[in-house]
């Protein structure tokens, strides 16, 4: 019996033993973005990117010992599924964090869960400014909700201080109707009466519309010499295709979601010249850009990313939840939320290489000067001016705030 009960014990002892090291439990991370529908080339490329990130760091070893595994929902594009989704990870997966949102509308109806259930959650494509602002002090004790994307201020500002620089005089605003579409208009609004400037006409357009010829009419009569458009890219290409129906050309400067596949596809030849801000371009001049896009292509099969910021933004959010969950010891909520602001490791990212990006006031990545101009050539985005092309390899830090 004694010798029975020894070996039973070293068969144990062995099987323990033969276990591999990413049996431990894995750190389950959310993954929500459109999969499907007309945002989806911004949700795959943000996924696909992500998921580029997470194999990397397991393939090193994971986190503190153990696999990120990333649990992938479609919300579709669509609020209520993106608020469901949200419940789901949170209460049936377990989720320690997540990353995600494409679409502003999503993150403002889905965030609230996270915040709720103090779990960091890191909007990754989403730009809406009042995204970070949610849960600011002294309404909240602490805000669960980071962003690494040129929240809308920013992009705003861009556009009409480029409009400007151009000196152009008559400017048509034309924006979507969703919240991204309408938070952008006024935040654009906003900053052209801080340079005393009236817009000579505003309109709208819905999602799916394909005939802009009442707006495009209305900018027209009103004498505009520029269009500042804020919407997504199936929307943003039927601007310029119906500039090219009417016979009508004037400089368009969008929002960054010009640079989605969907826009050079539907836009076709009507789409270059097109410029928008971003964050990144679909250049190989650093290491580990060149690293990142050779992998990128080579795993999906592609020669290009189809949403480039999408994807390069969410491979560096994953490092950064990494490396806060690094620093934090564990998965408790409040200690990556600690952590995320008060990195102590630089964070090297194909965006940028983040240096204590955030503080507990300050919860977007990106600054002003972090961001360029890129326009549409020939069904790729390229740097607009040639001293951001010939600068192309300076990694562009975040500035400072003084919180």
């Amino acid at each position: 019996m004694v010798f029975a009960g020894r070996t039973a014990a070293a068969v144990l002892l062995f099987t323990l033993a033969a276990v591999p090291a990413h049996a431990a439990d894995p750190i389950k991370i959310g993954l929500s973005g459109p999969y499907t529908g007309g945002s989806s080339s911004m949700g795959v490329s943000m996924r696909d990117g992500a998921k580029l990130a997470a194999a990397e760091i397991n393939k090193a070893g994971g986190v503190l010992g153990r696999p990120i595994q990333l649990i992938e929902r479609d919300d579709e594009a669509k609020n209520e599924v993106g608020a469901q989704v949200a419940q789901e990870l949170i209460n049936k997966e377990k989720v320690v964090a997540s990353v995600g949102f494409i679409n502003t509308g999503v993150a403002l109806a889905a965030q609230r869960f996270y915040q709720e259930a103090e779990i960091p959650v890191f909007n990754n494509v989403a730009t809406g400014t009042i995204i970070t602002n949610q849960f600011k002090e002294p309404d909240y004790e602490a805000n669960y909700v980071f962003r690494n994307s040129a929240y809308d201020v920013l992009q705003a500002g861009l556009m009409v201080d480029e409009a400007l620089a151009q000196n152009h005089k008559k400017i048509a605003i034309l924006a979507d109707s969703t919240n991204y579409g309408q938070l952008g208009r006024e935040d654009i609004e906003k900053y052209l009466a801080t340079k005393n400037v009236k817009p000579v006409v505003v309109e709208k357009f819905n999602i799916k519309d394909v005939d802009m010829t009442a707006q495009l009419l209305k900018a027209q009569q009103a004498g505009a010499d520029v269009i500042l458009a804020y919407g997504i890219g199936p929307e943003l290409a039927q601007i310029t295709n119906g500039m090219a129906k009417l016979g009508w050309k004037v400089p368009m400067i969008t929002s960054w979601p010009a640079s989605m596949q969907s826009f050079i596809d539907i836009a076709g030849a009507n789409g270059n010249g097109v410029i928008m801000p971003q964050t990144f371009i679909e250049d190989q001049t650093l290491p580990k850009r060149k690293a990142f896009l050779e992998n990128y292509y080579k795993t999906y099969g592609v020669t290009k990313i189809p949403t480039p910021v999408a994807g390069a933004q969410a491979y560096d959010s994953i490092y950064l939840l990494a490396a806060a969950i690094k620093q934090a010891g564990g998965t408790d909520g409040p200690k990556i939320r600690a952590a995320l602001e008060n990195l102590n490791e630089k964070v090297e990212g194909v965006v940028t290489t983040y240096d204590k990006p955030f503080t507990a006031k300050d919860h977007n990545a990106i600054s002003r000067n972090m961001v360029v101009f890129g326009k549409v050539q020939d069904g790729k985005i390229v740097y607009d001016k040639a001293e951001d092309a010939k600068n192309a390899g300076v990694v562009r830090l975040k500035e400072k705030s003084s919180n």
